[in-house]
């Protein structure tokens, strides 16, 4: 009895691995005053068909899954996920509790394929209403307590070309206004709020410039956003920085007076990907200014960017080329080094400019920066918070062992998979878990992502169009899955 209550007690102490991150300067920063790195997965189990609003099911609604998949992730390198389609009426107790003990923060969109569950890009003065707004803080609510909480989008994609950003500015700003507002009086820390923006070199810039100005000069306006990212695909194959236009990012980011990052990456034009990008965006030049990236993504799909292939029938897992690709770049990287880099002194970073018309370059972009009032009843909602509220809490984990077989592109089966559950203070890292694998060398061809339709996912594609991010803004294909901004709304109103 002795021996099984310690190890309870063990696992419970365990089960609050990581700690959160505070914003300092233009980084994230751990407690230990390291700046953060994000080494990131989007995971969204299934695609559109991973939520289902009238069956209670969201990416984070499932223990077991989410089990086996920390314990994947873990495996990878992975210290941050990127979740898209949430729930807020759904409990996450146990899938938040299973990634923070492996180590893994958490990026939430606010948005949802719901009707009333995003913000339009088209006339969005007609989906600026209460009933979204309250959807959007539901979702502050829901994860508001969990420490692996790393922050919130309030927008994806929502400009994409010259007619979005002719209209959609003011709106994405308040929004934003609207959720760090409620953070600010409904949430015990200060958790970051901001926009995942489309690289459309047309728009990038200046959605930038518009998104994370202050008013009067003030960076604790609470309509300027926390952070800033991009979903980009302009490094394709064995690229570089010139050639990718990565070069144009740095320069174009170099003042920035907030963390910026990738909220997405990893073309597939070229197939099976190689994954070199990795390299440059953790690299000594990159990290000054950015703080890393999220790989696109977890489970395959039709649109075949999946680092695993997931059998719907039983719930096993077969890792895919593109896994052991990109865990072998994770593996050059010296990540003590690249993850124990001291913060500078508080506000000493660059400082936010005063919102100004000037600072749009764009003649179609709608640089005005009197941003609309909140919706009827939603001051009533920000002052005494969402009914029914959400609520969230860590609690103990006691079984990290996956439920689910887990495969090897060669089929055989990988033993005891199983969370590795991590200190005090600490974040995964690559090497953290070590649980056997096949070899990189000996995956062959064969388990290319675009032979493993018949274990994939049965969900559809959430691909579209927008525009790449080479230097000359050449139009790619990118799936960009965040059913924020572009849903397709289905579903009954919340």
């Amino acid at each position: 009895m002795l021996i099984q209550s310690t190890l309870i007690a063990l696992s419970a102490t365990l089960a609050a691995a990581v700690k959160p991150l505070t914003v300092k300067n233009q980084f994230f920063v751990d407690p230990n005053d390291n700046i953060f790195q994000i080494v990131g997965v989007a995971y969204q189990p299934g695609g559109s068909a991973g939520y289902n609003a009238a069956l209670g099911k969201d990416p984070l609604s499932d223990g077991d899954i989410c089990r086996r998949d920390a314990a994947i992730l873990q495996i990878l390198g992975v210290n941050t996920i990127r979740v898209y389609n949430l729930n807020p009426d759904v409990n996450h107790d146990e899938c938040a509790s299973i990634f923070n003990a492996a180590g893994i923060y958490m990026i939430l969109d606010v948005n949802s394929p719901q009707v009333a569950g995003s913000l339009q890009n088209y006339n969005p003065w007609e989906s600026y209403y209460d009933t979204y707004v309250n959807r959007t803080f539901a979702v502050v609510e829901a994860f508001k307590n969990y420490d692996n909480t790393l922050a919130f989008f309030s927008g994806n994609e929502v400009i994409n070309d010259a007619s979005s950003a002719g209209q959609v500015p003011p709106y994405m700003r308040a929004v934003t206004r609207d959720i760090k507002n409620y953070v600010a009086k409904h949430c015990d820390r200060k958790i970051p709020v901001g926009y995942s923006a489309a690289d459309v070199r047309d728009v990038l810039f200046d959605s930038f410039e518009y998104f994370t100005c202050a008013e009067d000069g003030k960076s604790d306006d609470p309509s300027r956003a926390d952070i800033f990212a991009l979903n980009s695909y302009s490094w394709c194959g064995d690229s570089d920085m010139q050639k990718s236009g990565y070069v144009d990012l740095v320069e174009g980011f170099s003042n920035t007076s907030v963390p910026v990052f990738y909220s997405e990456y990893g073309c597939n034009e070229v197939k099976p990907r190689m994954f070199t990008e990795v390299g440059a965006i953790y690299g000594k030049d990159f990290s000054e200014v950015f703080s890393g990236g999220i790989v696109y993504e977890y489970t395959e799909e039709e649109n075949s960017y999946g680092l695993v292939s997931v059998n719907t029938k039983d719930q096993s897992v077969t890792l895919l080329k593109d896994f052991y690709t990109l865990k072998d770049q994770f593996a050059k990287l010296d990540w003590k080094k690249i993850q124990g880099v001291k913060s500078a002194k508080d506000g000493s970073g660059p400082k936010p400019p005063k919102c100004d018309s000037k600072l749009i370059q764009s003649k179609d972009f709608d640089g005005n920066f009197t941003l609309p009032a909140m919706p009827p009843n939603v001051p009533k909602i920000l002052a005494n918070g969402v009914s029914p509220k959400p609520s969230g809490k860590l609690i103990e984990v006691t079984n990290f062992k996956s439920k689910y077989t887990v495969k090897n592109a060669d089929g055989s089966v990988i033993s005891d998979l199983a969370v590795k559950p991590l200190s005090n203070d600490e974040s995964n890292s690559p090497g953290t878990n070590d649980a056997k694998i096949q070899s990189s060398d000996s995956v062959t061809s064969s388990s290319d992502n675009s032979t493993t339709s018949g274990s994939s996912s049965e969900a559809t594609s959430d691909a579209k169009n927008t525009s790449g991010a080479a230097g000359s803004a050449v139009a790619m294909t990118v799936p960009a899955m965040a059913m924020g901004a572009f849903a397709i709304f289905a579903g009954l109103a919340l």
